[in-house]
């Protein structure tokens, strides 16, 4: 298995994910009435598709996960560029931090970080902050999950790329348990070839993960929380 997508629900998004294609410096993909998607890739790392799917509804105060965009001794024109392209600065409380937060153009916070002593080799975006209701066992979740091995980091439990390249993915403690609504962004992993779906299903619920119910009759893969309740696709092998 390896992640593949980044997935945020739009309510436009073609004009959603053009915004983010400019934001992250992505190669387009696909362009149409069931979405859009974009490819960041980091050198020597991971590939990691962006893709927004319609879904109507207003994104949530406090996301579950975010974007975290690289910006160290270039933050204040990443923020002007960004600002230049639709987003706009935004209050969530956050008080005197190095940090600069924005909205997207729909309202979803996001971040753009001051230079970090331990800011990785990431292309545009450093981190992918999750909440988690127990990093030290969610990070076991993820890593064997992913594939990805854990790094030190600033968030309490961090995991990234074999390669050492990529965005971190940071288990951040939840500010409070995970409601009903669905995400409104979450990861995709794709089944490698040889993969078993059962048992990679039986492993997520060793784990502490659990099947959910399709949010559609006939979808081509499975839905799962994590131990926190975070959903998570799996996707199937390629052909």
């Amino acid at each position: 298995m390896h992640l593949e997508n980044l997935v945020v629900d739009a309510a436009d998004p073609a004009r959603f994910g053009r915004f983010w294609q400019a934001a992250l410096g992505g190669e387009p993909l696909t362009d149409d009435a069931d979405g859009f998607e974009t490819r960041v890739a980091v050198p020597g790392g991971p590939v990691l598709d962006v893709c927004f799917q319609p879904v109507p509804g207003t994104p949530p105060p406090s996301p579950r996960l975010h974007l975290d965009l690289r910006g160290g001794t270039e933050q204040d024109a990443v923020v002007e560029r960004l600002l230049g392209l639709g987003a706009r600065h935004l209050d969530v409380g956050q008080g005197a931090v190095p940090w600069v937060v924005l909205a997207d153009p729909e309202g979803n916070p996001f971040c753009v970080l001051e230079e970090r002593a331990v800011d990785p080799v990431s292309g545009p975006v450093s981190a992918l902050p999750l909440d988690s209701a127990d990093p030290g066992r969610d990070v076991a979740f993820w890593a064997w999950l992913s594939g990805w091995t854990e790094v030190d980091g600033l968030a309490p439990r961090t995991l990234q790329h074999p390669s050492g390249r990529g965005p971190l993915l940071e288990l951040c403690p939840e500010p409070g348990p995970k409601g009903a609504a669905k995400n409104r962004l979450h990861l995709d992993m794709r089944l490698d070839p040889g993969d078993d779906p059962d048992e990679v299903a039986a492993g997520i619920a060793e784990r502490g993960g659990r099947a959910l119910a399709p949010l559609a009759p006939g979808l081509p893969w499975w839905l799962f929380a994590d131990p926190s309740g975070n959903e998570v696709c799996l996707l199937p092998a390629p052909a």
